[in-house]
Parts: structure tokens; C-alpha cells; sequence
């Protein structure tokens, strides 16, 4: 533990906001793994303000279990904080700052098991991804994967360490972001009704989405979600000049977070359909684009591997968790993929005063431990990558 929070204070001072760089905690990191003797590669984002690594050690065989996570954090602009976001900070039972619990507690932990592995003793090799910009929908993994995917190989388990208060989680919803547009006629609000008001043409639009919504909701469900349907959510609008001008462009963000993917195309389709009938039933203007997806987890692992992961997380059953994660990535190249992490998203995830427990953070470090065991043992070798 005392390691883990060296290491947990200093990724904490590093205010990898989404919208800014990574790459000195990147360079400080990778400097640290190459000295606990890991091969890393680092992977440059396409702007190049930011990179991720992938580090590894042991064996080149296939198997061995790989931990994912990511570097970056959500603003804290407009949170009231009773001390530095950047800063750690510290209870009897908890600590406190930016990214405690989303998500730099787990890889603290991962890169103080880094710090400890004896290669010698490994049957079965250990890896370390480390990603950019998940927090703006999982972007930076998406643009790693032509890198990664060769370097990853097949390990036999991969775990992304979101938090789940260290509860095995095997599922999420899948993404689809949109944004769309609704182009009106400008003319002087005297004679409104001559025109075409872009603004309640997507005020219509909104009203067929909660409509939609209702339909959605009678549709594929997963019980195992705490919201187990499908959802349509408009979270952004913008349009109009001025009072005395018609509204001739309006724009809103929204999106699909759908239970299974041919839920989520149906909810599309349904969504484009919509548009299009407004379009002509209107006189407008409306068009949508796609701004960012990433795909859901499915809950097909291998039972074995499963098994083995509820071992590792010293868990009884596993879960499903409600925001999205790169998991999903993972999952989607054929690799046993779960979810484990310290912390609780809905107690502390996004929120002022972000703090992880102290008693989360132990469990992960003993989830660590049995990790190193699990790749150090005899028969690791031999098991199925």
C-alpha cells in the first residue's frame, strides 16, 4: 500500500485532463516500467500532444493476463473542491483528488505490481495497456488498436480496471453518439410563419425521440443492467441568432446506449426514419452524423476464464456495469475481457471531491498479488491463451 500511494500521489499531480497532454505522466511511467525490466511501446496519439503505452514482461508464448487502463481524467472546471483536484490528499479511510477513483487507484496498483514481478519467475507473460482520451468516448484506444492489437497477442484474460468496487463486471452498453442538424429559412419574426423555424423543427424532433424512447423501453431488455433497456438521451441544443430572426440552423447532441448491437442498429434506423419524415413533413433541412461509438461487452467469456477472474477479484458473482469502458475493444478481438477496479462510479466518478477508500485500494493490491501468482505458476505455461 505504501508503494501504491507514492505512486497513486504522483499520477494525481499530473492533470491529465482530457483536453490536455498525457505525455509527461507518459514519460515518467514508461521510464518506470523500463526499469522494472517491461518491454514498452509507446504509441503516439495522431495530434501528438498525447501517447500510450504498452508495456510487458515474461515469456513470448501466448497467455498470461494483460490490465488496461487509462491516463486521462474529467475536467474539474465549475466542481466546488474543498482542496487541490491535483493534490493528494488524505483521510483515515480515504483518498482524495482527481482520478483516485476513475480510474489512476488501478493503475497505481498495476504499476506497483510492475515494480515487483521477478521475470524469472514468470510462466506466463504480464501486460500493461495504458490509454488516452477514454473520457471523450474511448478515443484513444480506437486509434492504438492497429498498433496494439499485434503487440497484445492473446493473452488468456484481459482486465480493465474501471471501478467496479473490485466486483467482476462482465457487461455494458454499447455507444453511438449523433449529432444532429436542422436547417430552417432566416426571415424577420414578424412574418414567422412564412418561414421555416429551425428550432421547433428539432423541438419536434425531440418530442419523437422521447416517444421513441417509450417504444424502446418495451423492447430487448438485459435484467442484469440497473436501466435494462436501451436509451435515447438529447443532452445538448443549440440554434437561433436573435429573437427578432426565424432560427435557420439548430444543432443538437445526442445519444443510443443500446443492450445489444442489433438493438442499437434497429434504434438508429428508426432514429434516421424519423429525421426524414420530419425533413419532408417540414420543408427542412436535417441531417445526422455520427461524432463517436464504441461497443458494448457482451457477457460470452470463456466460463473457465471467468472463473478464473472471480478467483483473482476473490469475488462470488459478477455484474454489469452502466457506462461504457474500452472493454468493449477488447472484447471485440476475441479476448476474454472483464471489468475490476477499486472505487465506486456513482459515489465518486466525474464528481468534486473525488476519493477512493483506502479498504478498495488494498483489495486491489491483493487482487495484484494473486495476479503475479497466477502468471508465475507452473501450469501457466500450459493453459490455453
Amino acid at each position: 500500500m505504501t508503494r501504491t500511494l507514492d505512486i497513486l500521489e504522483r499520477l494525481i499531480a499530473f492533470p491529465t485532463v482530457s483536453s490536455e497532454s498525457n505525455l509527461d505522466l507518459v514519460d515518467w511511467t514508461q521510464t518506470m516500467l523500463q526499469n522494472a525490466g517491461f518491454g514498452v511501446t509507446r504509441i503516439p496519439s495522431a495530434c501528438g500532444r498525447k501517447a500510450g503505452l504498452f508495456a510487458r514482461i515474461g515469456p513470448k508464448a501466448g497467455g498470461g493476463i494483460c490490465l488496461s487502463g487509462h491516463t486521462d481524467v474529467v475536467p474539474t472546471d465549475g466542481q466546488d473542491w474543498t482542496s487541490h483536484p491535483f493534490q493528494m490528499t488524505r483521510s483515515e479511510t480515504h483518498v482524495f483528488g482527481r482520478g483516485t477513483t476513475d480510474m489512476k487507484g488501478f493503475v497505481a496498483s498495476a504499476l506497483a505490481l510492475a515494480e515487483r514481478v521477478d521475470p524469472s519467475r514468470l510462466s506466463a507473460p504480464l501486460g500493461i495497456v495504458l490509454s488516452y482520451d477514454e473520457e471523450v468516448g474511448c478515443v484513444g484506444i480506437k486509434e492504438m488498436l492497429p498498433t496494439l492489437a499485434p503487440l497484445l497477442g492473446h493473452p488468456r484474460l484481459v482486465i480493465v480496471g474501471e471501478p467496479t468496487s473490485m466486483r467482476v463486471a462482465v457487461g455494458h452498453k454499447g455507444k453511438t453518439a449523433l449529432r444532429v442538424r436542422f436547417g430552417g429559412q432566416a426571415g424577420h419574426s414578424a412574418l414567422a410563419p412564412n418561414f421555416v423555424n429551425a428550432i421547433q423543427v428539432a423541438a419536434r424532433f425531440i418530442l419523437e425521440m422521447k416517444d421513441l424512447q417509450d417504444r424502446v423501453a418495451k423492447g430487448p431488455a438485459d435484467p442484469d443492467f440497473e436501466i435494462p433497456y436501451s436509451t435515447i438521451h438529447v443532452g445538448k441544443i443549440n440554434g437561433g441568432r436573435a429573437v427578432n430572426i426565424v432560427a435557420d440552423e439548430t444543432t443538437i447532441d445526442m445519444e443510443v446506449r443500446s443492450v445489444t448491437p442489433s438493438a442499437g442498429a434497429e434504434i438508429l434506423s428508426d432514429i434516421r426514419a424519423i429525421a426524414s419524415s420530419l425533413a419532408a413533413s417540414e420543408g427542412a433541412d436535417v441531417s445526422i452524423s455520427e461524432t463517436g461509438a464504441y461497443p458494448g461487452l457482451g457477457a460470452d467469456q470463456d466460463q473457465e476464464t471467468l472463473e478464473t477472474a472471480i478467483e483473482l477479484a476473490a469475488g462470488r458473482d459478477t455484474t454489469k456495469v452502466a457506462f461504457g469502458t474500452e472493454a468493449g475493444y477488447f472484447a471485440a478481438m476475441g479476448l476474454n475481457t472483464c471489468i475490476i477496479g477499486p472505487g465506486d462510479m456513482a459515489t465518486d466518478g466525474h464528481q468534486p471531491d473525488e476519493s477512493l477508500a483506502l479498504s478498495q485500494l488494498s483489495q486491489c493490491g491483493l487482487m495484484m498479488d494473486r495476479i503475479l501468482a497466477e502468471v508465475s505458476r507452473p501450469s501457466a505455461r500450459s493453459r490455453p491463451g
